[in-house]
């Protein structure tokens, strides 16, 4: 795979991934208003759950980003 940053594909990617990265991060930054004891009330499981949660679709979402290697079987 060739890195060429004039392709179309490239730079309709690198559009898109900065776009929707940004705003991953945004929505983060508005679950952490969640944090604040007096407006909120929560236990340390609510927490667990929702940064469980979050971990198992980022680590999801990286996997298919993953370049597969070659793991034919060869005798």
């Amino acid at each position: 795979m060739t890195n060429n940053d004039d392709s179309p594909k490239r730079e309709r990617f690198k559009r898109l991934a900065q776009s929707r990265t940004n705003t991953v991060l945004k929505k983060l930054d508005v679950l952490g208003n969640c944090s604040n004891r007096n407006a909120y009330e929560y236990n340390e499981e609510d927490v667990e759950k929702i940064f469980s949660a979050i971990s198992r679709k980022v680590r999801e979402v990286k996997a298919r980003f993953t370049f597969p290697e070659n793991n034919e079987f060869r005798l």
